[in-house]
């Protein structure tokens, strides 16, 4: 489903080179760029050259697109592996700058960028910037997270292809809006939850969000529902975009929505070589069926990456607003999000698409997972809205379980609280708590 609401494109003068490669100039590319990568790999990362050689490939082996199927795949578990320079090919020296994953369930994953790279990173930035619609030039309130987190430094690359950078970072939310109001941008870039937040802090100050100068919102970092999209266009009154990456592959940048059409992401295939597996024995699906999204770098040198498990799960579509590049669709959860409760598959988005047709609720919620006695149970807690009286909670609750079983399948106990009392996430909000093997 698309938005209602669509910008306006760009005029194609603001395209670069290689969103203008025909489709045979955009393959002989992409082959040329994947022989050397593999190659690269092979003989420069251990990791790599044990895992071709087990395998029994080769880079010699690689002649077609297609054969790259022949070729390991890489998990995050070897990354961690290979803590903390291993998966680099090139002399540390030679390492611009260095990032990492938070490494809260183990150890992080480092990952890192030459000089060449950030410049990569830097124009792709611009290109989906171009794609949302924002000319350079344009103001960009960024409002993703700084540090090791690839989100701020990232999308704050954009400064190299002529925008204006304010980088805000997350928190101090109250800041937020004043430095809104003050600067006056036309470009916020954040996760769409952090978005939420910056807008229930407009209402609580006593300020319309639609008033603001904000005419594009760039959101990602998480899954996030075409429910979530209307919410945030019109209370903003902007368009809103979603913007996809992984530190793993790039960072944030990797693919884009168009805001003419904003009906999925393009991918920068001459950066990116995606894939679709079926998550469970790792073949390669067509175009048009869903399964897990696997990307192979085709520029990258500090670090190149070979078949990347994302976990995430999406279809790859024909190119529409950029038809020489496929479209990945939105995020429809994570192979890793997956909570199967009583035998019922449930993703966090699917809660969420429920959540948007219930009036008084808001799109803040948990997913709590409990083993009280055999069986797995699961506690939805969601933030009321403010204006939903407090003595309606418990008929809502009952009415969100009923919808719940109706429209997902599952049975759950859902316990409505106070606005602002779940823990908000200027970076990816924790949408499941796993408390089984807590007992």
């Amino acid at each position: 489903m698309t938005s209602q609401r669509t910008g306006t494109a760009l005029p194609d003068e603001y395209l670069d080179d290689g969103e203008r490669l025909g489709a045979d100039e955009l393959k002989d590319l992409q082959l040329s760029r994947l022989k050397a990568t593999v190659r690269t790999a092979y003989e420069n990362v251990p990791h790599y050259g044990k895992a071709f050689d087990e395998l029994g490939v080769a880079p010699g082996d690689l002649h077609t697109l297609e054969d790259l199927a022949k070729f390991p795949t890489t998990s995050k578990a070897e990354l961690r592996e290979n803590y903390p320079f291993g998966m680099f090919a090139v002399p540390r020296e030679q390492v611009a700058r260095i990032h990492a994953s938070s490494g809260t369930t183990g150890r992080a994953t480092v990952v890192g960028y030459t000089k060449n790279d950030l410049d990569t990173w830097a124009t792709l930035i611009g290109r989906c910037f171009r794609a949302a619609g924002a000319a350079p030039g344009a103001l960009v309130h960024n409002a993703y997270g700084y540090g090791l987190f690839t989100g701020g430094l990232g999308l704050g690359g954009a400064e190299r292809c002529g925008y204006t950078v304010v980088p805000v970072s997350g928190g101090q939310t109250a800041r937020q809006v004043q430095l809104i109001q003050d600067f006056r941008p036309s470009l916020i870039s954040c996760t769409p939850t952090y978005l939420l937040t910056i807008i229930d802090e407009f209402v609580r100050q006593g300020i319309d969000p639609a008033s603001t100068s904000l005419t594009t919102a760039v959101c990602g970092a998480e899954p996030w529902t075409d429910g979530m999209r209307r919410e945030l266009e019109e209370k903003l009154d902007v368009d809103a975009v979603d913007i996809y990456g992984l530190s793993e592959v790039m960072g944030p940048g990797v693919a884009n929505e168009c805001v003419e059409t904003k009906d999925g992401l393009h991918i920068w295939e001459d950066h990116f070589y995606p894939e679709i597996l079926d998550p469970f024995t790792g073949d390669v699906l067509p175009d048009g069926e869903e399964g897990e999204l696997v990307f192979t770098s085709l520029t990258k040198e500090a670090m190149p990456i070979i078949r990347y498990r994302t976990h995430d799960l999406a279809k790859l579509l024909p190119g529409t607003a950029r038809p020489n590049f496929r479209r990945m669709s939105r995020v429809t959860g994570r192979t890793d999000d997956l909570v199967i409760v009583r035998g019922v598959n449930v993703f966090p988005t699917q809660v969420e698409e429920v959540l948007f047709t219930l009036d008084g609720l808001s799109p803040h919620f948990q997913l709590i997972l409990t083993r009280p006695g055999r069986m797995d149970e699961l506690t939805v807690q969601v933030e009321a809205r403010a204006d939903l009286d407090s003595k309606s909670w418990d008929r809502v609750a009952a009415d969100t379980e009923h919808a719940l079983k109706e429209r997902v399948g599952v049975t759950a106990t859902v316990v409505v609280v106070a606005p602002e009392t779940l823990e908000r996430s200027v970076g990816k909000l924790k949408r499941i708590i796993d408390r089984r093997n807590l007992r």
